[in-house]
């Protein structure tokens, strides 16, 4: 029992300041006698590895097991992330909730944010390799198509998982929210309530997140047999979606589309600027659209399809450790969302 603590804290499960758990949880962890956990517990103290305080637990304390830890031990157990940027609450929450798992499971996460570079994607991965980590995570660039050096990380079977995203022909890890189905079910919302000419505002459909958003908006039709309308969608060039440029290009589109009734925007950057757009329409001209997005805008009267964050974030880097463990079985996990309509929003 006191090997097995110990060898806990020299492989870094648990660290300096960390909670060991109780006489009664590890009795019923190692299925041992609690006179065999006590013992243990009390001889990891004498031996300075822990600090028991009355009333409040067991804790990790500086020793040589901890001081002995050299920085190639402290390598062994770094996790490498790539982001494209920590504009979006969504990003946001990735970082969080990764950081947290990873850290649960004995590693520390280092970030790299590309600013939606392909080229700071690529070198990213070249400092990670060169650092050592033990496997990395990538939520890769938006703009442009994979790099090579993505590519490579999977024909070298190096542990990584894409988040949001997959390699289209190439079987790697990966994991993503339930994108053609969260979708779907929000048009199809939308056409039962009476709407026919339903917009979609949404960047140019380059990566496997906005085709699959697309190809749920059109099966919702298909299902209701109802034709589609696809002069009502407006794809943006990236150079084109900033707060100075879109709300006016997208209020000069839905100007050009009288018949349109409601709009579906594919993320939540772009609701903001369609909900502005909409706004300056209302007020020019008493005309109201209804606006439904994928991921919560901030704005209160917008319903929105909700992606599981923290689930796909422990999903993430579950798949890591499965690789870093030794196995390997790629495979694409999908996580469902739920469709917030605005109606409920107050319950």
């Amino acid at each position: 029992m006191k090997n097995k603590i110990k060898e806990q804290i020299q492989s870094g499960k648990l660290r300096v300041g960390d909670r060991v758990p109780s006489e009664k949880e590890l009795t019923e962890i190692y299925h041992v006698s609690q006179i065999t956990t006590k013992n243990a517990l009390v001889g990891l103290a004498e031996d300075g590895i822990v600090e028991r305080i009355k009333g409040r637990g067991t804790f990790v304390c500086e020793s040589y097991l901890t001081s002995s830890m050299n920085q190639h031990d402290k390598s062994d157990r770094l996790i490498g992330l790539i982001v494209p940027s920590m504009k979006t609450k969504i990003e946001q929450e990735f970082v969080n909730y990764i950081e947290k798992y990873v850290s649960k499971n004995g590693y520390d996460l280092i970030i790299k944010i590309t600013r939606e570079s392909q080229f700071e994607e690529a070198n990213a991965i070249e400092v990670y390799k060169k650092m050592e980590v033990k496997g990395m995570i990538i939520f890769p660039t938006e703009k442009e198509n994979y790099n090579e050096e993505v590519l490579r990380l999977s024909l070298d079977k190096f542990p990584f998982v894409l988040i949001d995203r997959y390699l289209q022909n190439v079987l790697t890890y990966s994991v993503s929210s339930e994108n053609e189905n969260g979708t779907l079910e929000a048009i199809s919302y939308l056409l039962n309530k009476g709407h026919e000419n339903i917009g979609l505002v949404s960047p140019i459909l380059t990566n496997t997140v906005t085709e699959e958003r697309a190809k749920g908006f059109e099966d919702a039709f298909l299902k209701r047999k109802t034709t589609i309308n696809k002069n009502l969608w407006l794809t943006l060039e990236f150079n084109e979606i900033s707060p100075n440029k879109t709300p006016k290009l997208i209020k000069e589109f839905l100007l050009t589309k009288p018949e349109m009734t409601a709009v579906f925007t594919m993320n939540a950057e772009l609701a903001v600027y369609t909900h502005l757009a909409i706004s300056l329409l209302k007020n020019e001209t008493g005309r109201d659209i209804e606006l439904i997005t994928f991921d919560p805008p901030g704005i209160s009267g917008i319903s929105f399809i909700k992606q599981d964050i923290e689930e796909c974030s422990k999903k993430t880097v579950d798949l890591l450790l499965e690789q870093i463990d030794g196995i390997y079985n790629p495979r694409r996990i999908y996580v469902p969302v739920k469709l917030n309509l605005c109606e409920l929003l107050s319950d």
